[in-house]
């Protein structure tokens, strides 16, 4: 009996949970179909009167938002493209090479991991502005990626770790070099970790604001996340537009999350278990 209760209770959490998580979504999602009057209406529309496209189609009217959206996925591929490639080699390092204060070095790293963005933005702009590299999609995503960086090599080393040294004695007596040990042997091995790194950098960086938008302010080099702002004008804010363009930068967070939940859980549970 107190099993069965149990059961239900630990339903009735799981409910009420999802239920708190996806409704702001969901509201966001409603909203976006309705027209100013009904979104401020009183009491609250709930439904709209008709299922319209026209606040979708004003998006992309108001501002050039196919061109953002391009920003980002620039910004995103190369960013998670140099994080995996850095973080693996990194870690494998560390992993491998016998060095005194190994320790202190995670621990840096992970220390710099959590240091608020904030506080690396002033040094960043004034190397950016000396770099030239002011409002271009290649210095925003150095940016992004050396600052995601540090969280990905404190995964990764776990993974590597793990790996026993067997295995790479056994490819070096079969005369393989230390790149073929590490691209072909070594790679597949950790690839949940290397997964779990991609998906975490991708999340982050196509939903960073504050360097995008300080780094990025040239209106040709917005992202998403500052078009998002780009609506409102000094008399008028069109909260029924900005609506449709937050679930339309939403959308492939949300692909992406649904269709590898499974790989991204999996990854992180192997990582906190083997780090």
């Amino acid at each position: 009996m107190k099993q069965k209760i149990g059961s239900i209770g630990t339903g009735i959490f799981t409910v009420v949970f999802i239920i708190a998580i996806a409704f702001p979504f969901f509201w966001l999602a409603l909203g976006s179909f309705k027209s100013m009057r009904e979104l401020f209406a009183v009491p609250s529309v709930f439904f709209p009167d008709k299922i319209s496209l026209d606040n979708y189609r004003d998006v992309f009217r108001a501002q050039p938002f196919g061109e953002y959206l391009v920003n980002s996925v620039s910004v995103v591929v190369i960013a998670t493209l140099l994080v995996v490639i850095a973080s693996s080699m990194a870690s494998y390092s560390l992993a491998r090479i016998q060095i005194r204060g190994k320790k202190l070095i995670l621990i840096l790293i992970l220390t710099v991991s959590l240091l608020p963005p904030v506080t690396l933005l002033n040094p960043i702009y004034q190397m950016m502005s000396n770099l030239k590299m002011l409002n271009t999609k290649t210095g925003l995503a150095l940016v992004l990626s050396a600052v995601e960086l540090p969280s990905a090599v404190w995964l990764l080393t776990g993974y590597f770790q793990s790996i026993p040294m067997e295995i790479e004695e056994s490819a070096m007596i079969d005369g393989a070099s230390v790149l073929e040990i590490f691209t072909k042997i070594i790679m597949p091995l950790v690839m949940p970790g290397v997964f779990t790194v991609s998906i975490t950098t991708f999340l982050a960086v196509w939903n960073n604001f504050i360097f995008a938008s300080v780094l990025n302010q040239s209106k040709a080099a917005r992202t998403v996340t500052i078009a998002l702002t780009m609506f409102e004008t000094e008399t008028y804010t069109p909260w029924h537009v900005i609506s449709a363009a937050a679930v339309i930068s939403s959308l492939p967070l949300i692909l992406v999350v649904l269709g590898l939940q499974k790989r991204i859980v999996s990854g992180m549970v192997e990582g906190g278990v083997k780090g």
